[in-house]
């Protein structure tokens, strides 16, 4: 058989978030904090919260559906459709097959990944490889998640979070042009650190799970603040030695965001100017899955990535799964 390796390009981007807002303020009024170390600490000023009857397909669709749009094609060109998430909508079925009904999609073949806050990541890497081989031509990739759906509320960790969803639609290009390098990495050592105990084959739920709260969230935030700032150097600068560029090639980070702090020390410990960190947690907080493609779509739509562009990708999620990616614009 014939090997074919085409490069690999983002062509559209969508995103969406739900209308309704809780701000510092509001939540310092049912949790013990202040607006002021939220927003000192996380760079979190408000977040989206998904309606009662608003679940991740929803928003996921909505965002798919811009993405398709943005790209110039209708759902009938999408040959594969990948959902990153960790807060489906049921166990089964999967959350893409969801998707592709609600946005009629039907010429998609459809699944889910499931890598937490680097989700989006691995779903483009995942993409990717399906473009470069030939075996499909137009591939959605979508961030969801619905974080407000498993958090407990009293705690004062409720301050994190935010819903949303974003999307990008991807196909090939020539050779100069799309990703450069990916390098993903997993780290099951780091499974209690961030983690939803129950819902699942080993905690099914019941009434006892239910009582002592174990289908919430569960962060040991000083954790996840060491590792991020290890583990996300560690992936960028790889990916650079991979390409053979350096930070001063980068035009700019499209990180995860999982904390203002978090940024600040990657962006020192790679010598990177902040000015060049892209950053949209003071308006929608963590939304796991959905902070790249969101992020990524608004530095899209606002006209900031111009053709030749190095766009920096890097994520940390529960696992603990990190990596990071880069891409010469198109």
């Amino acid at each position: 058989m014939k090997q074919i390796v085409r490069n690999v390009k983002i062509i559209g981007t969508g995103s969406f978030v739900p209308e309704k807002v809780y701000t510092n303020q509001y939540l310092s009024t049912i949790v013990p904090t202040t607006p002021e170390w939220i927003f000192e600490n996380l760079g979190i000023r408000e977040r989206r919260i998904a309606g009662e009857h608003e679940c991740t397909s929803d928003l996921a669709a909505r965002a798919g559906l811009k993405a398709v749009a943005h790209a110039g094609l209708k759902v009938d060109d999408i040959d594969l459709i990948i959902v990153a998430t960790s807060t489906p909508d049921r166990l089964a079925p999967s959350t893409a097959a969801i998707v592709q009904d609600k946005i009629k999609a039907y010429n998609a073949v459809a699944f889910d990944i499931a890598a937490v806050c680097s989700g989006f990541l691995f779903g483009m890497s995942v993409a990717t490889q399906y473009i470069a081989a030939g075996v499909y031509d137009n591939i959605l990739v979508i961030g969801a998640d619905t974080f407000s759906k498993i958090t407990d509320w009293s705690r004062r960790d409720c301050v994190f979070f935010g819903d949303g969803a974003g999307a990008a639609v991807i196909t090939h290009g020539n050779v100069n042009e799309g990703f450069l390098a990916t390098r993903l990495y997993t780290d099951g050592r780091g499974k209690w650190h961030f983690t939803i105990p129950a819902g699942g084959s080993e905690h099914p739920a019941s009434q006892e799970t239910v009582k002592n709260k174990m289908h919430y969230f569960q962060m040991n935030g000083s954790e996840v603040y060491q590792t991020a700032t290890i583990v996300l150097p560690k992936a960028i600068n790889q990916v650079l030695a991979d390409t053979g560029l350096s930070v001063t090639d980068v035009t700019m980070l499209i990180p995860h965001q999982p904390s203002i702090k978090i940024l600040h020390k990657t962006a020192e410990l790679i010598g990177l100017p902040f000015e060049r960190v892209m950053t949209n947690m003071d308006r929608y907080a963590n939304t796991s899955g959905g902070t790249i493609p969101i992020l990524l779509d608004e530095v899209n739509r606002a006209g900031r990535l111009k053709p030749g562009d190095i766009v920096l990708f890097a994520a940390v999620g529960s696992g603990w799964t990190y990596g990071a990616s880069i891409l010469k614009w198109s």
